[in-house]
């Protein structure tokens, strides 16, 4: 009996030790899984990208009492059309040529299109009252109630602005004015933020001074924007917020006011930039993920952003932060040039206060003219900010040109205690500079084929 039970347990061992070494074999042997390459990558996320389904109802808005003679109010009209839309599941809202003062916002529902036709222009009145009450909106990165956008749209899917004609958010003679006013309302923005204040209680509008957004999408899915021009907005012109599945193709820039970013997608993801013609006072697309604790408490990182076919003009061409506590990743830039001056061609910007993190940053066939910096990276934005470092890591930029840079070629800033780590630079041409390179708290940065002034050819020959 003795003897059994022993040779039982002598197999079982040796079935386990096989069993072992078999799956040790089977794992050593097994092939690695391929590293998808950037062009994998980007075409598995335009495969999650498609344009919204619109209803086929067309309404004329000027059968609604709309005139376009640059002083009859629309607002009504747009009010009365809208609601119809919301009644039937959606419509197709017709502009036609003319001037359409609008004295309110433009509140967008589900299934409904704006086709804003060749010559019809959109100038938003500049009377504040009339954009209240409050609406839930953000405000550089903080969830507030304040003024509503000038075009809202909250909690929608199947949304489409299109046409060519104009969006005027008249902030010049408007909203603009508030900019050295906002401070205190700013100031407590960011206090409410730290310190987890309930959005019930973030209350702003009236005396505050926080400019609203020309255009902002708010927990939306499936948006167009196509081909319109976007001008003279109070603040952010696109702000693109906790949405997804976005295309904006085509569209104009003309936004000179102060922090006339173009689009400023934040908590977004799946949306493709293209074609796009930016002449812009600030960033052209500044990638954002909220600010600071909300952002890191939030948790949404922007992600899956293809921007390609631009010409950038303005402040910077792409941006990603400062507001960006969230994390953003995946952001493919992609034959894109120039429509003018920028100060800055890439622009990756966060300081110690946020956290979070920039990863799998792709920037491919990109030429910039005249700038001040061409690439800047930095986790010290502003030289202030402590506890919460961002992790900055994994840029590749391939095919980069430009023509001068006044100040600096190429910068690295990273952090004593969290260095900036894995930037690839390939086939980079930076014709001529101040300074070519400044790397601080970096590592693991890579060059293939850098030439930054003139190249060197073959060396002289001894006399």
């Amino acid at each position: 009996m003795y003897v059994v039970t022993l040779l039982t347990v002598i197999l079982m061992k040796f079935c386990i030790l096989l069993t072992v070494s078999v799956f040790v074999l089977v794992s050593c042997n097994a092939p690695d899984k391929k590293e998808m390459s950037r062009t994998e990558k980007r075409d598995a996320i335009l495969k999650n990208i498609s344009e919204p389904k619109i209803s086929d109802h067309t309404l004329l808005l000027t059968d609604f009492g709309a005139v376009g003679d640059s002083s009859t109010n629309a607002k009504p009209a747009f009010d009365k059309v809208l609601l119809l839309c919301k009644e039937k599941n959606g419509g197709k809202i017709v502009i036609p040529a003319g001037v359409y003062i609008v004295n309110g916002p433009i509140h967008l529902v589900s299934n409904t299109s704006l086709e804003i036709q060749k010559g019809a222009k959109l100038i938003f009145g500049t009377n504040a009252a009339d954009y209240l009450p409050v609406v839930p909106t953000s405000w550089e990165g903080t969830f507030i109630n304040n003024y509503s956008p000038l075009i809202y749209a909250y909690q929608a899917e199947n949304v489409t602005i299109a046409g060519e004609g104009i969006i005027d958010g008249n902030g010049k003679e408007g909203f603009s004015k508030w900019y050295d006013k906002q401070k205190p309302a700013q100031e407590l923005s960011r206090k409410m933020n730290h310190e987890d204040v309930p959005l019930k209680d973030r209350n702003f509008g009236d005396g505050s001074y926080l400019r609203p957004q020309l255009i902002q999408f708010f927990e939306c899915k499936n948006i167009l924007i196509e081909g319109v021009t976007i001008t003279n907005s109070p603040f952010w012109c696109v702000h693109l917020l906790r949405s997804e599945n976005i295309i904006a193709r085509k569209v104009k820039f003309d936004a000179f006011n102060k922090n006339n970013d173009g689009f400023d997608p934040e908590y977004s993801k799946n949306i493709l930039i293209e074609d796009i013609d930016f002449n812009n006072a600030d960033d052209n697309v500044a990638v954002k993920a909220g600010r600071d604790h909300e952002g890191r408490k939030t948790g949404i990182s922007s992600e899956n952003i293809i921007i390609r076919n631009c010409r950038f003009k303005g402040l910077h061409g792409l941006v990603i932060g400062s507001e960006m506590s969230a994390g953003v990743q995946n952001v493919f830039v992609e034959n894109c040039t120039y429509g003018g001056y920028c100060k800055r061609g890439i622009y990756l910007k966060s300081n110690p206060d946020r956290g979070g993190f920039i990863r799998n940053i792709y920037v491919n066939n990109v030429a910039f003219d005249h700038v001040e910096d061409g690439v800047f990276i930095t986790s010290f934005y502003h030289g202030e900010g402590k506890g919460f470092e961002t992790d900055i890591r994994d840029v590749f930029i391939e095919n980069l040109s430009f023509k001068a840079a006044s100040h600096a070629g190429l910068v690295i800033q990273g952090y004593p205690t969290r260095k900036v780590s894995n930037i690839h630079f390939s086939n980079v041409r930076i014709d001529s500079c101040a300074t070519a390179m400044s790397f601080t708290n970096a590592e693991g940065i890579v060059f293939n084929d850098v030439v930054i002034g003139q190249e060197v050819k073959e060396p002289t020959a001894v006399k």
